[in-house]
């Protein structure tokens, strides 16, 4: 009896024969997302001792070195890439995963900040207020201090020291309408990138790049003002807090994006990309629009509400 699947089965080699298979790389073993981990440790610990004044005041010496040995990660890393994508060995495979890739992370960072303005949430909608005598709470007041006040921003703090709030006018909304141009900016040389219009990629490139470096500038002269002037601190209470930790973490991603747009700044001066073949352009104009919507919320939530 003969077999009624032994045609299809033969024609299976022939078929796979006459199909091309699509080219896909895979890298070595690579030492630089271990040195990352070492150095993101070395920063939470240096951060954590400047703030705490551990290791006899050894902190700040820690958070530096983390910071050049994240900075001596990223050129490596980058000088990698660059040249595995120069060396012609992604294929379009590649370049959808790394699109995959891009995407997860941005979506990981979507959660990050949500964790925080979570927290935000939670503390002025319903501990303050609770901590106020609100609901079935009512004798929650007398037991903290005699002239707390439940509302928000919280700026008195229970050892009786005081603080102000920072307000949306001035150099918050400086450096909203500083960001909003630079979306801008980010969109025309993308634009120019489409049209192989080279001189007007580079020069509003250099503008996006040179617009986070001020957004980055300013926001250091918005803290020393806090510190100096306003006595806002992170011992200011859940207030203080919430405040550096929401525009703190928004200034290092400012501070990563406009890195990444620098690198791929340098590499449009030496002539890479194409209007078809640009996905490290793509990745970090999507990551700079992130980090503008994300300060557009700050601004809400944190500087204004």
């Amino acid at each position: 009896m003969s077999n009624p699947y032994s045609e299809h089965e033969s024609s299976l080699p022939e078929q796979s024969a006459n199909k091309p298979h699509e080219h896909y790389y895979v890298p070595d073993a690579s030492i630089w997302p271990i040195v990352g981990a070492i150095a993101l440790f070395l920063i939470a610990l240096g951060a954590g001792a400047t703030v705490g004044d551990l290791f006899n005041g050894q902190g700040p010496w820690i958070l530096l070195t983390g910071v050049g040995l994240i900075l001596f990660m990223l050129t490596g890393w980058f000088r990698d890439v660059i040249q595995e994508s120069m060396g012609g060995l992604y294929s379009s495979q590649m370049d959808r995963s790394f699109r995959q890739g891009m995407s997860w992370f941005i979506f990981s960072e979507v959660m990050f900040f949500f964790a925080f303005f979570g927290a935000l949430f939670y503390a002025r909608m319903i501990s303050v207020p609770w901590l106020g005598g609100a609901g079935n709470n009512e004798m929650t007041n007398l037991v903290l201090w005699p002239e707390f006040v439940a509302q928000w921003p919280l700026i008195k703090t229970p050892d009786g020291s005081e603080t102000q709030a920072m307000g949306p006018i001035g150099l918050p909304l400086y450096n909203t309408m500083i960001l909003l141009v630079s979306s801008v900016t980010v969109h025309i040389a993308h634009t120019a990138l489409e049209q192989n219009n080279r001189k007007r990629l580079t020069l509003f490139l250099l503008l996006t790049v040179l617009l986070g470096s001020l957004f980055v500038y300013l926001q250091g002269v918005e803290y020393i003002h806090a510190y100096q002037e306003m006595d806002l601190t992170l011992d200011s209470g859940v207030y203080g807090n919430t405040f550096f930790l929401l525009t703190g973490f928004h200034g290092l991603h400012v501070t990563l994006g406009t890195i990444m747009l620098f690198v791929v700044w340098c590499r449009i001066l030496k002539g890479h990309f194409t209007p078809h073949q640009h996905f490290a352009f793509q990745a970090g104009a999507w990551y700079w629009h992130f980090v503008d919507v994300v300060w557009l919320c700050l601004f809400v939530f944190v500087y204004i509400l």
